[in-house]
């Protein structure tokens, strides 16, 4: 596992344009995909798991340049499976671990284990391989905009295939977090991370002629960068995905 592939690209963001906020005086700040798909990756680790570093460092240092025009938004989510062994992951939730045992259950796995990728809403082993993931499909799906603004994020998408709904997902991402681990299976360690998940909202996204929308309130405590993408309804699989700094 610590052999790690030469190139990826990275964190889909055709534009990442600034403006300033009148109510708020802070930078708002614009996120666009373009039509082209862009890919999700996730990463599934843990700070209690001793195989999950080499993982984590990749995403690191292949996952750089987040207002570069690129093709993958990677997003790394903390579980908590690890943490009885006497080290708790400050970054670790139960919802992570609950959605990781969902795309588990859709690929008819009995269990989970970390470090796990998932490209595009399906298990991806070709990190153990030294692979690198294609980014999205050379397919336009449709253009995906978030509009964040302070706690405020409002998702708009513009289908190319429309459907009765859509559903939107906001995970804001701490970026150049460390962790000095004192128990487990890393103690004694310093870990670094980037792309972490400190939460996940998703709403269902309104209907207006040919454009699909919401806002959701979400924290931004601790948060530098963000990742954002749609889904059918009752899937996990993206659609589209776009990401990049909130600095």
């Amino acid at each position: 596992m610590d052999r790690l592939p030469n190139d990826m690209k990275v964190f889909g963001l055709l534009a990442v344009l600034l403006c300033v906020s009148g109510m708020s005086g802070r930078a708002a700040i614009r996120l666009e995909s373009g039509a082209q798909q862009v890919g999700l990756l996730e990463l599934y680790t843990s700070e209690g798991c001793s195989s999950c570093p080499p993982a984590e460092a990749w995403i690191s240092r292949r996952c750089g340049g987040l207002t570069e025009q690129r093709s993958i938004v990677p997003v790394t989510f903390h579980v908590d499976y690890w943490d009885q062994l006497g080290w708790k992951d400050r970054f670790a939730k139960v919802e992570f671990t609950a959605r990781q045992r969902l795309y588990s259950a859709s690929w008819g796995r009995g269990s989970v284990y970390t470090p796990c990728f998932v490209f595009n809403g399906q298990e991806w082993e070709g990190w153990f391989r030294g692979e690198t993931p294609a980014g999205g499909r050379s397919i336009d799906v449709g253009n995906l905009e978030a509009l964040i603004d302070g706690d405020k994020v409002e998702v708009r998408f513009t289908p190319i295939a429309r459907s009765k709904e859509y559903v939107a997902f906001v995970a804001p991402l701490a970026m150049q977090a460390n962790s000095d681990v004192r128990a487990g299976e890393n103690q004694g360690r310093r870990l670094n991370h980037d792309f972490v998940a400190l939460s996940l909202a998703s709403s269902k996204m309104e209907s207006r002629d040919a454009l699909f929308r919401t806002v959701l309130q979400v924290s931004m405590d601790g948060a530098r960068a963000m990742a954002v993408w749609v889904t059918l309804d009752h899937s996990l699989v993206p659609v589209q995905a776009v990401g990049g700094r909130l600095e």
